[in-house]
């Protein structure tokens, strides 16, 4: 019969000593997973009890040797939203919120090189069909969907037909 763990037993697990190879081998982990924004691999490692001045050391050491990049995370956000049919509004907000600077935002929307306007209509045509709503209700049923999605004004009027 298997004894049951805690449910702290992983963090019981850690050791207790931080050392920087310890600390580093554990980004690398997670950074082997997928892309990590440096806030957001800052966070997972201070969970797990780490002293904050020791995460900060590796992930200046992993950013130099470009193991850690927001510019490559940023990339790879936008990518993978726009082809979930996301506008620039919602993926702009979701970089902030994942510690990204503006500059590094507006350089991954810039690069990525999407048609707003033909992704709104796409994300439109996909959801309710070719044909364009006729009443308003509708109109303004699609409008909130554009809008959720994080399109602007200007690019949910050119999807509706306006």
């Amino acid at each position: 019969m298997r004894k049951k763990r805690p449910a702290d037993a992983a963090a019981a697990s850690e050791p207790e000593d931080w050392t920087a190879a310890a600390v580093e081998a554990a980004a690398v982990r997670l950074l082997a997973r997928r892309e990590h924004s440096r806030v957001e691999l800052g966070r997972k490692l201070r969970a797990r009890g780490i002293p904050p001045e020791l995460v900060d050391e590796v992930l200046a050491g992993l950013a130099a040797r470009r193991l850690q990049s927001d510019e490559r995370y940023a990339e790879s956000q936008v990518n993978s939203r726009v082809s979930r049919g996301q506008g620039p509004v919602r993926i702009r907000r979701d970089l902030s919120q994942q510690g990204l600077p503006e500059n590094e935002i507006d350089a991954a929307l810039e690069a990525a090189g999407v048609d707003w306007y033909e992704l709104a209509r796409d994300a439109r045509r996909r959801r309710f069909g070719a044909e364009a709503p006729g009443e308003w209700k509708e109109r303004a049923r699609q409008a909130r969907f554009l809008e959720y999605r994080g399109f602007t004004g200007d690019q949910i009027r050119a999807a509706i037909g306006d």
